[in-house]
């Protein structure tokens, strides 16, 4: 008789720990308290991204997530883009430090390129020139439409490997062996709580002792006129201090230190601003990064403002309309971690705290993981 396991959670970490026990011999059940997922998995860019992933495990584990994205897509014929990412230079320390992640990143044998100005007009011609150093090209990346594709890896999870699905199921109480759910009891030889931000719902007092904090971003949707297409997702230099490879970029800190004198709102509110595109040309731009633990439900007009202007100095986009602006929360590691897992208790599992990188490790993550669950 096959085992059985519960998923708590029908976001893009619980899907991928579905599909990863179910490719192990699991009758997979996946609960989640909402009709259909609406929480952080739908609410980012869709950017699978490995170019943000230090050299070894992380980006290997990215790249691994990439290939099951293309996989799961290819299967239910979803759209998706192996659009590359281009990150642009507006100023010297911005353009010195892409020629240092340059060096870098050829050495590790990732698929990059130093771009040119005009090369980036004739290529992106949506990226502004005025005063424009060049960019850096990665082929890595790709992007997924979130508001469809979290819905359509349950659907291929249910069709194609026989997960069910329970929607509107709150989860109460978590036991080895059991989930209580309202006046259902559901029995399972594994349990995975992968719960997102209600993290400290069902284990509170884990959560209390876990170095991990919640952030909140701001995002912006947008529409350029006929969805002209921008060729790629672009980010400007303030992603450079957001991702953890490029901390080993020797200039980094001279850029820091120049925006926080120069433009300090943007770091207060953390904010570094990119765009990507999807299928019909719907643009996602964003984001900022408010950290605590309790927000204010509503979007703050100045934070988008400056999202946007930053956005004008380097797209043409002042032609562009806005058509929905949205937040979204999720736990993030405080302590460099990249996700958090353990066993509070026999045959039961924490899977969470992959902060920002859910749409670019939960694939890879999950199957590295699952050995220690089975």
């Amino acid at each position: 008789m096959k085992k059985s396991a519960i998923v708590v959670g029908a976001g893009i970490v619980g899907l991928a720990t579905a599909r990863a026990l179910t490719n192990n011999g699991f009758n997979v059940t996946v609960l989640d308290k909402t009709q259909r997922a609406v929480g952080a998995s739908i609410r980012n860019f869709g950017m699978v991204w490995p170019i943000g992933q230090p050299d070894g495990e992380l980006y290997q584990l990215a790249k691994k997530s990439s290939q099951i994205w293309r996989d799961i897509s290819n299967s239910v014929g979803m759209w998706y883009n192996q659009s590359g990412s281009l990150h642009v230079a507006y100023s010297s320390e911005e353009w010195i430090i892409l020629n240092e992640l340059f060096a870098q990143f050829e050495k590790e044998g990732r698929p990059i390129t130093l771009l040119t100005p005009s090369q980036i007009s004739i290529k992106y011609p949506l990226v502004k020139q005025n005063n424009l150093y060049g960019g850096l090209f990665s082929a890595d990346e790709m992007i997924v439409d979130p508001r469809i594709a979290v819905a359509n890896v349950s659907d291929f999870l249910e069709s194609f490997s026989g997960v069910q699905f329970l929607w509107n199921h709150t989860v109460q109480e978590v036991g080895t062996g059991f989930v209580k759910s309202g006046n259902k009891l559901l029995k399972a030889d594994k349990i995975v709580i992968c719960s997102g931000q209600d993290i400290e719902t069902l284990f509170p007092e884990t959560f209390i002792s876990l170095p991990i904090v919640k952030c909140k971003l701001q995002m912006i949707r947008m529409s350029a006129p006929n969805n002209k297409l921008i060729g790629t997702s672009v980010c400007g230099g303030l992603s450079l201090l957001h991702y953890t490879s490029f901390k080993s970029a020797p200039s980094l800190d001279l850029l820091r230190n120049k925006l926080i004198c120069e433009i300090p709102d943007y770091i207060k509110y953390g904010i570094h601003v990119m765009v990507s595109q999807h299928e019909f040309g719907d643009l996602t731009v964003g984001d900022s990064h408010e950290y605590g633990y309790t927000f204010d439900p509503f979007d703050h007009h100045n934070v988008n403002e400056l999202i946007l202007n930053y956005l004008n100095s380097f797209m043409n986009a002042s032609n562009w309309e806005i058509s929905s602006t949205w937040n979204g929360v999720y736990p993030k590691m405080t302590d460099g971690s990249s996700w958090y897992f353990n066993e509070p208790i026999d045959d039961v599992y924490l899977l969470n705290g992959l902060g920002g990188a859910g749409m670019t490790l939960s694939f890879g993550v999950a199957e590295k993981l699952i050995d220690k669950i089975i």
